[in-house]
């Protein structure tokens, strides 16, 4: 599974905003809806929602491109690391409610865990392009390993809170933070190197950080169905000390190389409406707010063993993501009775944190529209999924409930934008940058009888 988690930036700055395909159909717009294991990230609260034993495992097919046409100079095009990101992005996520493991005592806490990329980046430039002595290629893969407990304290109250370790692995993406680029502004500032020598930054470390959730259910149904939801999540802020290497690869020359990348600390505000929700049909709506506060990120200077300094000033600044989304679900219709059928669709507005000052092509970053739209079915006992493998189990112990699928497109359209006030003369131009993104989650739920 690790060796499977690699990402390219799609968010605002390196965020990675997409880790549910039920969620990016609807936007990112998920917080306060948040009812499959993936709740682990946007909600950890929801995840007591969450009956048995439930898992998730989710893939993005990424692809897109970036055009740059400097003030002076032929266009250059860049993209995230091939036609598609390989290896493909992707999420693992798994709830379980201690009730249905133990006692009716323990209903009220279930536990969950999550491997995924929370942040991250792949960007890449033509080695024969003007873009060379700042940057070929950029990659930072990091991975998020969180857990998770969540506790109803009330029918309208939910809690929930766990750690996250930030770490890197080597089964995927070079296991560190990396930047390529030729010698020749090296060379320029003294460096024993060649103008087209092959220039390599990388560093990784180990940091932790928090994430806690709460979620309101202020409106339930008849059946106790929430009809009104509201959410606010906090993560923290974090902190990895990079330790690595400064490399000439075309020379076999090697310093030791040092950095600290700051991760922001994000408030996500969410609400959820369902206009229509009974035995037969699901309508919700939601809208959210995602505050980023980017100033922690106002550097990414490396210093060198032999106590050089090369200087990499960021300053971002502070951030919004608006999200809005819609979910339509038929439940178990005339048409497919043992399956529920989600229709879905959404909108996301975010904000750039990048100043024009300090623009970098790593991340080529400005205010971006996304549309989104999917499909979900839930297979339950009595149905067939891909007509061979029965959607649930009569079995005793570790039983099949339900098997399901969904599936969203979301297109980024990155505002085009002109930097003309950059410290570097060559990044000078417009920028505009276009990502298209499938994302395909499978679901498997299990029936956990309580011990006895």
């Amino acid at each position: 599974m690790a060796a499977c988690l690699s990402h390219p930036a799609f968010g605002e700055g390196f965020r990675i905003l997409d880790q549910s395909a039920s969620a990016t159909a609807q936007g990112g717009a998920f917080a306060a809806q948040a009812d499959d294991p993936s709740a682990v990230h946007y909600n950890p609260a929801a995840i007591t929602d969450l009956p048995g034993l439930q898992m998730t495992v989710g893939t993005l097919l990424v692809n897109g491109g970036i055009d740059f046409r400097p003030s002076s100079g032929p266009a250059i095009e860049g993209d995230f690391g091939g036609t598609f990101a390989n290896p493909p992005p992707s999420s693992f996520f798994v709830s379980a409610r201690l009730g249905d493991w133990l006692s009716p005592s323990f209903d009220s806490l279930t536990l969950g865990l999550g491997v995924y990329s929370p942040f991250g980046n792949i960007t890449r430039y033509p080695r024969t392009s003007g873009l060379a002595p700042i940057l070929t290629r950029a990659a930072s893969p990091i991975l998020d390993v969180t857990t998770t407990v969540a506790f109803r304290a009330h029918p309208m109250v939910a809690l929930g809170a766990g750690l996250d370790v930030y770490t890197f692995s080597d089964l995927f993406g070079g296991g560190h933070v990396e930047v390529q680029q030729t010698a020749a502004d090296l060379a320029r500032a003294g460096f024993p190197f060649a103008p087209d020598d092959d220039i390599e930054l990388n560093g990784r470390d180990t940091a932790l950080g928090y994430h806690a959730g709460l979620l309101l259910t202020p409106v339930r149904n008849e059946q106790e169905q929430p009809l009104v939801n509201v959410a606010l999540v906090y993560r923290s802020r974090a902190t990895l000390k990079l330790r690595g290497q400064f490399l000439n690869r075309s020379r076999g020359f090697a310093l030791g190389a040092k950095a600290d990348l700051t991760l922001p600390q994000v408030v996500t505000a969410g609400l959820a409406v369902w206009p229509i929700r009974d035995t037969r049909r699901e309508w919700k709506l939601e809208v959210d707010v995602d505050y980023a506060d980017w100033t922690s990120f106002d550097h990414l200077d490396v210093t060198l063993s032999n106590g050089a300094v090369l200087p990499n000033p960021r300053n971002w600044q502070r951030s919004y993501v608006v999200m809005a989304g819609t979910e339509y679900t038929f439940i178990r219709p005339d048409w497919l009775p043992s399956w529920d059928v989600s229709i879905r669709g959404g909108y996301v507005f975010a904000d750039s944190p990048v100043p024009e000052r300090t623009f970098n092509p790593d991340v080529p970053d400005s205010n971006s529209h996304s549309y989104s739209a999917g499909i979900g079915v839930l297979c339950r006992r009595g149905g067939t999924f891909l007509g061979m493998i029965p959607c649930g189990t009569n079995q005793e112990g570790l039983g099949v409930t339900a098997i399901g699928f969904d599936v969203a497109y979301q297109g980024i359209f990155y505002q085009a934008r002109r930097i003309s006030n950059n410290q570097d003369q060559r990044v000078r131009g417009v920028w505009d940058t276009i990502i298209h993104v499938v994302s395909l989650n499978l679901l498997v739920n299990f029936d956990v009888p309580r011990s006895r």
